[in-house]
């Protein structure tokens, strides 16, 4: 066991090394030139477009539950478990990659949800069924490399959605109730059949779910962090500057070596995000729209919301109490050490107070793991009818239940290697269609502008020109 565990280490570190990282980056890069920066200039018109109802167009759910389902697969153990493992391996320079991964890497959601709903086709018990593989198939005529990416998104849907949530949500209640771990199992057997209840009833159950606990529970945990930062406003600046120190010159602070630090930054802003993965399109799909861009600029959003402001904030709180590098509490990683940093930082409350701070992240890890498995259930569900037919969501819908249950009694460092594993080799399909069709995405995006009236990039200021000479 020893051997084999080894083995997926040596994998997991070959895939998300620098080949990769070049890769998902100098994607990021090459679409927000060709996009003109459409990740900033389009922001604000973003979240107007989030709240639209979508009446009257095809699709099966509004843009804020689809947005909200999306979230629901991303605000969970990568904002909390996933930040504080990059923290410990990468050092706090491994925040500011994440940064940057994520601010490039929105030209890549952006591009990839537009796609998504412009091949999207219609099942025959009339719900939408879209996302890269479908982008693949009808787009770009590649059908085995689109069932290649399904296959890689069930690998991760039991991994990243499956065992990496249920076994967080174990470790969330056993630090805050030690003798919980004695019932683990029985706990993954709840966890399975509250997941049970929601996805056995489809994609419109999931949302309607997911618009409500991702932001209830999303404005809880960001208050608590505030509050945390508020106590300790003189270490906010400190902890950003050893963010930034670290990122170029680690050994000043004490943080690993400056390769760790990208590799670890960037792989957890791919897990905590989604950014470039694909799946998010997968969800996005269902949006009740008649425009792709409208689409895409949905799940432009979220990063803004899952990484840029849960994670940041996540990981100020841990660097502000301390947990990292030698300063490191022994025993202590992943959804654990954030606890004991919410812990630590509303100490000088009281007791009362600290002990609320450590159960803030236990039920918010709780909730959005909850959301999270729901999501990748769905996104599951729908790579399993692109391989094999409607004929099998049902069995496949049973069997991540019980992977769920697996993942309660699962080793931590071999789940989240494997998950990576597959958040890598999900990502590249996508990638590659993001490239070969960042021209239609290009055309549909000066076309959308253009009849918005934001004629901000320099080609649609052309065609605004143009335009106006024949008229």
């Amino acid at each position: 066991m020893e051997a084999f565990v080894y083995q997926v280490e040596e994998l997991a570190a070959f895939l998300r090394g620098a080949p990769f990282i070049i890769l998902l980056l100098g994607t990021g890069i090459y679409l927000t030139f060709r996009l003109g920066g459409v990740q900033f200039r389009a922001a604000r018109h973003a979240w107007k477009v989030v709240f639209r109802k979508g009446e009257g167009n095809k699709g099966d759910v509004t843009g804020y539950e689809a947005l909200s389902t999306v979230l629901a697969g991303t605000i969970g153990t990568g904002n909390i478990a996933g930040v504080a493992t990059a923290l410990v391996a990468g050092g706090p320079g491994a925040i500011f990659w994440m940064w940057i991964t994520v601010l490039f890497g929105m030209s890549l959601k952006f591009a990839s949800c537009t796609l998504s709903h412009c091949y999207r086709e219609m099942s025959k018990d009339g719900q939408m069924a879209g996302g890269p593989m479908y982008t693949l198939k009808n787009g770009l005529n590649m059908p085995k490399l689109g069932a290649a990416f399904a296959i890689f998104v069930l690998l991760a849907g039991f991994t990243t959605g499956g065992l990496v949530q249920s076994h967080s949500v174990i470790s969330g209640f056993v630090y805050i109730i030690p003798a919980a771990e004695e019932h683990s199992l029985l706990m993954g057997f709840i966890i399975a059949g509250l997941v049970g209840l929601v996805t056995l009833g489809g994609v419109k159950r999931i949302a309607k779910v997911a618009s409500v606990v991702v932001p209830f529970m999303a404005v809880l945990y960001c208050a608590a962090a505030v509050l945390i930062l508020i106590l300790n406003i003189d270490e906010v600046p400190k902890a950003f500057s050893t963010i930034f120190i670290a990122a170029f010159n680690p050994e000043a602070v004490g943080g690993a070596a400056i390769g760790l630090a990208i590799q670890y930054g960037v792989v957890r802003a791919l897990f905590a995000s989604e950014t470039g993965l694909g799946t998010a399109p997968i969800g996005l799909a269902a949006t009740k729209s008649d425009e792709p861009v409208q689409v895409g600029l949905i799940g432009m959003v979220g990063p803004w919301v899952d990484t840029l402001t849960i994670c940041t904030l996540t990981a100020l709180v841990i660097i502000i109490s301390g947990g990292w590098g030698d300063t490191l509490p022994d025993g202590l990683s992943g959804a654990a050490l954030s606890a004991y940093a919410f812990e630590s930082g509303l100490a000088s409350l009281g007791p009362v107070a600290s002990t609320l701070g450590a159960w803030v992240v236990g039920f918010g890890l709780v909730f959005f793991a909850y959301t999270t498995m729901l999501a990748w259930a769905y996104y599951s569900d729908k790579s399993a009818q692109f391989l094999f037919g409607e004929k099998v969501i049902k069995p496949f819908r049973f069997l991540f239940l019980a992977v769920l249950v697996l993942g309660s009694v699962g080793e931590i460092g071999l789940v989240w290697n494997i998950a990576d594993i597959a958040n890598v080799l999900m990502a590249v399909p996508n990638l590659i269609s993001l490239i070969l069709l960042a021209g239609v995405v290009k055309k549909l995006s000066d076309d959308y502008f253009l009849r918005l009236g934001g004629y901000t990039s320099k080609e649609s200021m052309q065609m605004k020109a143009a335009m106006s000479e024949q008229d």
